[in-house]
């Protein structure tokens, strides 16, 4: 779906570390395009892997008919729903996926907000399940395939590798230490 809208990437690697083909992880990136979600598939494709995501994207065309196949599903709004995430991802790394999710929680819609605050659930999970964070930057989607109805254009995203970071006992700091990385990255990289 991604490159058959005429979409590309280019990777950069901002650290020597490698990806363990045998080791489960908890992805992560900015979140600025649907597309977003299909570039981390490709971006993950050496690791089985299950989204967490918001429910309503399953009304989307075609889209949503594959994403609750792939994802463990939030309604933001229920307490308990919100709470129940983190059980249903234990099952999913306990059947050997690895977990993407977004920390920004959605897509802003001010688009001027560069990077939302983050939310705890990624930084939670990797502290619980004791699996290493895998950052990634996203820049150019945001213009090339926003959220807006009728808006976009085939090109090409830049993606940064950012690194792994080791499981910690404080997810706070895990959280921090992300944000100021994605941060640092998108204000040296957009253009």
């Amino acid at each position: 779906m991604f490159y058959g809208m005429g979409l590309r990437y280019e990777l950069t690697k901002l650290s020597a570390q490698k990806l363990d083909k045998n080791q489960q992880y908890v992805f992560i990136s900015n979140h600025t395009s649907i597309m977003d979600i299909m570039l981390m598939c490709i971006l993950c494709a050496d690791h089985p892997i299950c989204f967490v995501g918001k429910k309503e994207l399953v009304k989307i065309p075609i889209f949503g008919t594959i994403y609750k196949r792939i994802c463990v599903m939030v309604d933001r709004k229920s307490a308990r729903s919100r709470a129940d995430v983190y059980r249903r991802c234990a099952e999913k790394m306990e059947e050997g996926n690895s977990i993407v999710i977004f920390p920004e929680g959605g897509v802003p819609d001010d688009t001027s907000i560069i990077l939302d605050e983050f939310k705890d659930g990624a930084f939670t999970l990797s502290s619980k399940h004791n699996s290493p964070i895998v950052i990634f930057t996203f820049i150019g989607l945001k213009e090339i395939f926003p959220f807006e109805s009728g808006k976009g254009y085939p090109g090409k995203a830049k993606v940064y590798f950012n690194g792994i970071l080791a499981p910690s006992e404080s997810p706070k700091e895990l959280k921090l230490s992300a944000f100021e990385t994605i941060k640092k990255t998108l204000l040296k990289h957009y253009n």
